[in-house]
């Protein structure tokens, strides 16, 4: 394994190879190599222990014409040396890129279908001056393409290719932007990777068994192989050998020996061999066929085990282990929400294009515990699904296949579906018991923005539904392979690990698709020949499990545990300003399935932040920080101001105030607020003796307690989480009419508007609403906050850059703050020392943030806009300083 990478048409530019290598060091950290010729340049980096039959490249034939690249294996070149040398070729090594090179020298692009292996290669011939590109047979090697303006502008083009688009983001010739098409496919129908777009926009890939070919005459693109239409060849050839006869007959053994065959072919060469194995069939069957192999490298299995989840896959492993041979070292990874959170955006970062479920972050994870374990070579199972049937939609198709075939078929149908009533009463459970409990539909273009869906209202996708091999087929070379394979490839580069993929070996795929359909279903089972031919090598258990292992997580679980840190990413300015989404509906409709009362799934959520972390981390020119939950807050003294504050602020009169923000630990409702509020105090008389006398001196005039409004309401149980919010109708409708400060402070919030209506009543502030929307047209702000009364203004919404729970709670003002300020100012008379026990003036509680300011209460004569002059920079910060109170000092103008 390795990567490549490189250009045509740009002339010679070494440091742009340099670049693209560099930003693909992690596919193959062990060596680098490349060659410029004309308007050509090719590079490739290696892995050294799973390239071992690879060897370096680029590799140049004898008179220099024809110059490869190479990243993945050709599993068959022994068999092509030999024809190859029978023909006249002489080597110079022993690796399959070699052999590679000499087969396109000897039969050009028809080579490439001769290959049974995962490749993405280039070759560049010197003589026409042509580069060649191509992709294995079911794109298990990635391969990206992407059009350039060539040196000098003008109508022509340069071309640049990649194994990962990160090396064409490096190349310093691509201007980032998104693809919208793709995004709302992602979005609305839950698909990618459904052709040659990708989520940027003019970067494609390389469909599978495709090639391409630049040169000056222009580029051209066409499959090298008939492989899709041998397959449905085969399928139709076996509708003839359909029924009991063709049951009759025991494939098991063929299939069982092809398997073999597979594993043995992509075992050769290696020390040791994982196996990720994630408690199912597919991977149990890998793990069985290499420990029967008995002659094959150390295998070590590779399993993610959820112990609290629902699916636990911790029996299943150990059935499986506990038969193998004294040789397998069995590893195992227990993720947990928090490590999910922690990697998360490692995790985006390594993916490169957003996914359709946290899923493959198992598979993740594995691949950092193979690369600790030392193994360069993981065995994986994808294919296995898409060849014999391994989704429940599979069986629905096959029934309805059945039921078009007339009076039999009817009758084969209704024996299916009650063979596999347990299989589609977990499809249809949740949406069943959704309407029992009336949750609500949310139908998912309600969460995006509608110029967005209007954009792309033509768009459409309906996979095949009735005939099974036609959508096996779809699967395989456009659903939902091509996505795996890209998560498989990613997971394992990252950590410079490299997955090979035996039920994608063409000879096997061949042996299914020539197959009965009673073959792949029957009897309600799925996978029919692979177990039939694990007999007596996996337990019944496993052999015959009806649950869907594979790379999972227990999403749903973990969603709620993270509903917090979700709930900041949908909050975000960032988020609230693409044109993708609707930030009001997502956050309702978030707050709706934490609380259970709509039928949309994490799924949905999965995608909208994917794609949000997705758009931060690769298309934003600045990267948007890590939520405040997540930031590490620089812990400051007492005596220092909050960074890009001040402690000083000279007043209109001249005389200047002192502001000593006084950091602690997060307010709870449980707290009593007079109480760790002097603690706070206390210690800060305590220590100001060594703060210097700059400090000390500061502090001789009068002074005041200025305390956030915010610990107040928490304390006097005023502050809710928005999911325990119950929003109604007018409250939706209303926020939608206020105008959204800064990350949605004030009444643009639902959550915050319904508060309002609980608080003021639903008459006054519909009042209000019309009220405001008046004087916005005469031209006069904040008629809404004047007409409604009371303390509305000082409701709080959820800011994304408080931390935890302020980031997903919602807060009245507090109840009796005159109060409130009356009783600290007495704990403060009773407890400071002198000489500030006498000059202390009084409380005042502050609602304040970097837009305004508004003096709640007060036990202190005085101006009320004059303690708002003190706050005009709001020294406290904007939320994660967790400085909410503050000691300010008076001191004479200067």
């Amino acid at each position: 394994m390795g990567a490549i990478a490189g250009y045509h048409g740009l002339g010679a530019d070494e440091g742009l190879l340099v670049r693209m290598t560099e930003a693909l060091a992690h596919r193959g950290p062990d060596g680098a190599g490349h060659v410029i010729d004309g308007v050509a340049g090719l590079a490739h980096r290696r892995l050294g222990g799973a390239a071992a039959a690879t060897g370096d490249t680029p590799i140049t034939t004898d008179g220099d014409r024809f110059t490869i690249v190479l990243d993945g294996a050709v599993h068959n070149h022994l068999q092509l040396r030999g024809e190859l040398e029978d023909l006249g070729h002489v080597f110079v090594g022993d690796t399959d890129a070699e052999v590679a090179l000499q087969a396109f020298a000897e039969w050009g692009t028809a080579a490439f279908d001769r290959f049974n292996g995962m490749f993405a290669i280039a070759i560049w011939d010197r003589e026409s001056e042509r580069l060649t590109l191509a992709r294995d047979h079911f794109g298990i090697k990635p391969l990206y393409v992407c059009r350039v303006p060539a040196v000098g502008g003008g109508d022509d083009a340069a071309w640049l290719f990649a194994s990962e688009i990160g090396a064409i983001l490096a190349s310093g010739h691509y201007d980032r932007r998104p693809n919208d098409r793709t995004i709302y496919r992602y979005l609305r129908f839950r698909v990618h990777e459904d052709g040659r777009e990708t989520f940027f926009d003019g970067i494609e890939r390389l469909e599978p068994g495709e090639l391409m070919t630049v040169s000056a005459s222009g580029m051209t693109r066409r499959p090298f192989t008939r492989l899709r239409e041998e397959l449905a060849e085969l399928a139709e050839a076996t509708e003839a050998k359909t029924g009991p006869a063709a049951a009759a007959g025991d494939p098991a053994p063929a299939f069982l020996e092809r398997l073999t065959e597979a594993v043995r072919r992509r075992t050769a060469s290696t020390d040791a061999v994982g196996t990720s194995f994630s408690g199912g069939l597919d991977g149990a069957a890998v793990t069985a066929v290499v420990d029967r192999l008995g002659d094959a490298a150390r295998q070590v299995t590779l399993s993610a085990i959820f112990p609290d989840a629902a699916d636990d896959q911790q029996r299943a492993v150990d059935a499986v282990v506990d038969g193998l041979g004294e040789r397998v070292d069995s590893r195992r990874v227990s993720p947990t929400a928090t490590d999910f959170k922690n990697d998360l955006r490692d995790f985006v970062r390594a993916q490169g294009e957003p996914l359709v479920s946290s899923g493959p972050y198992g598979q993740f994870r594995i691949m950092r515990e193979a690369a600790d374990a030392g193994v360069g070579v993981v065995l994986d199972v994808q294919g296995a699904d898409e060849t014999l049937a391994g989704y429940v939609p599979h069986l629905s198709v096959y029934v309805r296949q059945l039921r078009s075939q007339g009076v039999a078929g009817a009758t084969g149908a209704a024996s299916e579906l009650a063979r596999s009533a347990d299989l589609l009463y977990r499809l249809g459970r949740h949406r069943v018991s959704s309407r029992l409990r009336g949750r609500r539909d949310v139908p998912t273009d309600s969460l995006l923005g509608s110029a967005f869906v209007s954009a792309h209202a033509g768009e459409t996708y309906t996979p095949e539904s009735t005939d099974l091999r036609r959508r096996l087929l779809e699967d395989l070379f456009v659903g939902s392979l091509p996505a795996m394979l890209r998560y498989a490839d990613r997971n394992a580069a990252h950590f410079s690990v490299e997955t090979r993929q035996p039920f994608l070996d063409p000879d096997l795929v061949r042996l299914v698709f020539g197959l009965p359909d009673e073959a792949i279903i029957r009897d309600g089972w799925n996978k029919r020949v692979l177990r039939d031919a694990m007999a007596g090598l996996l337990p019944d258990s496993v052999r015959r499990t009806r649950t869907k292992l594979g790379y999972t997580t227990p999403q749903g679980e973990w969603f709620m545990r993270l509903k917090n840190h979700i709930y900041g990413v949908f909050l975000s300015e960032s988020f609230a300003d693409r044109p993708y989404v609707d930030q009001t509906e997502v956050l309702h409709a978030f707050e709706g399935w934490i609380k259970g009362t709509s039928t949309i799934d994490s799924m949905v959520f999965w995608r909208l932040l994917n794609l949000e972390l997705w758009l931060q981390e690769f298309i934003d020119e600045t990267p948007s920080p890590e939520s405040a939950e997540d930031a590490e807050v620089e812990v400051k003294t007492d005596y220092e101001p909050n960074a890009r504050k001040r402690l000083d602020l000279t007043l209109a009169d001249g005389e200047v105030a002192r502001r000593y923000p006084l950091r602690t630990d997060l307010f709870t409702r449980e707290d009593a607020l007079v109480e760790r509020t002097m603690a706070h105090v206390d210690r800060f008389f305590e220590g100001l003796p060594a703060a210097g006398p700059d400090h000390a001196e500061a502090t001789t005039g009068r002074w005041y307690l200025f305390i956030s409004e915010k610990i107040v309401a928490i304390t006097q149980g005023r502050s809710y989480f928005i999911w325990d919010i119950k929003v109604g109708r007018p409250a939706r409708l209303l926020s939608k009419y206020v105008t959204r400060t800064p990350a949605g402070i004030g009444l643009g919030s639902p959550f915050t508007m319904q508060l309002a209506i609980e608080e003021a009543g639903l008459p006054r502030v519909a009042y209000a609403a019309v009220g405001g929307a008046v004087g916005k047209v005469v031209g006069r702000r904040g008629l809404f906050y004047d007409l409604v009364g009371g303390d509305i203004r000082a409701i709080d919404g959820p800011t994304e850059y408080s931390v935890y729970p302020a980031n997903v709670s919602a807060k009245l003002a507090p109840k009796d703050p005159d109060d409130v300020a009356a009783r600290l100012s007495a704990a403060i008379r009773d407890r400071v020392p002198e000489p500030w026990r006498s000059t202390f003036a009084g409380t005042v509680v502050m609602d304040a943030n970097d837009i305004g300011r508004n003096a709640l209460g007060m036990d202190v004569p005085g101006d009320k806009g004059r303690f708002e002059a003190m706050f005009a920079d709001n020294p406290l910060g904007q939320g994660s300083e967790q400085t909410p109170m503050a000691l300010v000092f008076e001191q004479p103008a200067r």
